[in-house]
Parts: C-alpha cells; sequence; structure tokens
C-alpha cells in the first residue's frame, strides 16, 4: 500500500502502461459481476460485495463478500487504494470465473486515466469498466431525452466516455472502459443491466449487499 498520495500517484502511473484499450470481447458474455463497496460512518470498516448477474434474466447466481479495514485516506482520483484490495478478497470468493467486472465507479474517465475500473481490470486481467453516477473530470452535453441516447464524455479533445441515458427523461450515467473491453461493448451492457433502475442491476444489488452484510457486522 502506498505511503502518500504522490506514491499512489507514481503506482496509478506504473499501472496504467499495463491498461489494453484495444481487446474488445470475443463474444457476448452470459453473466457480469457487479462491484460495490460500502462505508460504516465514523470507521475505517469496509465491506465489499461481488454479484454475479445473468444477463439474459438479470438474476442473481453468486454472492461473495469482504469485510475489512480501509487503510488508505479519502483522495479524489485515489479511491482505488481504498477499495481495490477488499473488492479483490471479496471476487477471490466467487466459484464462478467472472466475465466481465462492472464498477461503481470510473474506468479511464480519469485524471490520470486510471481509475477504479481500470486498477481492478489490470490486476485481475478481466475486462472491466466503471459506471459512475456523477462525472468526474469530463465536460459532456445532456444527451436525448430517450433511454440508449448518449454524448461523449471529454477533455481536452480527447473521449473518455459516454454520457448514457439508460431511462427516457432521467439523468445519465457515466461509462468508461477499464481494461479489455470496448466502449460500445460497455455501453450495451449498461443498457442491458438497466431495464428498470438508472443504475446497473449488477452495482445495484452489489450496493444493496454491502449495505446489508455491514449493517449485520455492525450489530453483530
Amino acid at each position: 500500500m502506498p505511503g502518500s498520495t504522490a506514491e499512489a500517484e507514481e503506482v496509478q502511473r506504473h499501472l496504467r502502461r499495463q491498461v489494453d484499450l484495444s481487446t474488445r470481447l470475443g463474444s457476448s458474455p452470459k453473466s457480469v459481476v457487479g462491484l460495490d463497496v460500502s462505508y460504516e460512518k465514523s470507521t475505517n470498516r469496509v465491506c465489499a460485495a461481488a454479484v454475479v448477474i445473468e444477463l439474459e434474466s438479470l438474476a442473481v447466481t453468486e454472492v461473495a463478500t469482504a469485510v475489512g479495514e480501509a487503510t488508505f485516506p479519502y483522495v479524489p482520483g485515489l479511491l482505488a487504494f481504498r477499495e481495490a484490495p477488499v473488492l479483490l478478497d471479496a471476487l477471490q470468493g466467487l466459484a464462478t470465473e467472472p466475465e466481465v467486472l462492472v464498477c461503481d465507479g470510473y474506468g479511464v474517465a480519469h485524471p490520470r486515466r486510471f481509475g477504479l475500473a481500470c486498477h481492478v481490470g489490470v490486476l485481475t486481467g478481466v475486462p472491466s469498466f466503471g459506471v459512475a453516477k456523477t462525472s468526474f473530470i469530463a465536460d459532456f452535453v445532456d444527451p436525448g431525452f430517450r433511454r440508449g441516447s448518449w454524448s461523449p464524455l471529454t477533455e481536452g479533445g480527447e473521449v473518455l466516455g459516454h454520457a448514457l441515458r439508460t431511462r427516457d427523461g432521467v439523468k445519465p450515467v457515466f461509462v468508461s472502459v477499464g481494461h479489455r473491453i470496448g466502449l460500445d461493448e460497455a455501453c450495451e451492457i449498461t443498457l442491458r443491466l438497466c431495464p428498470r433502475y438508472r443504475v446497473p442491476e449488477a452495482t445495484r444489488q452489489a450496493d444493496m449487499v454491502s449495505r446489508r452484510i455491514l449493517h449485520s457486522a455492525t450489530r453483530s
């Protein structure tokens, strides 16, 4: 674990060289793994959840969780150093081999082009992307009203992702690739995961599971 913000940024720059933005999925995945972390207020206790979702039915087929301590301070742009260790612990608890990881956060739409989805993707070697609820650094024009409408997320002329409308008239989400997946593929999967809610079912379920487990652990 890096001992300072400067060391953490250097780790990101080093790992960034391993990000693969050229590879696309070989075939349509049958399932995805949603990842999210919940925090206990006033302490450093955290719970990570990895939830396997079947893409056709959106049924939850497996859940793994891990409870631990966040040992790195909260610094914008360095969230992965708080969340990646416990997320990796949760992933190790799955019997299912992940096909695609969906993170509640950013991929390359990040100041150093290495958000949480990139970090977890590089460390696991699994295709990954992020779906964030708010834009972090990029500029965008509000996409069209209808579900499936999108506009580019850009910074300095570089396209970092898409602002994607997942429900008619509802605020967009912000999709950016992490590792070994294309942006169009990531947006297509996101829409498949959002038939009823603004956010992907995979990360929505992971959020609910991690909150429930953390609450139970706190009370015990």
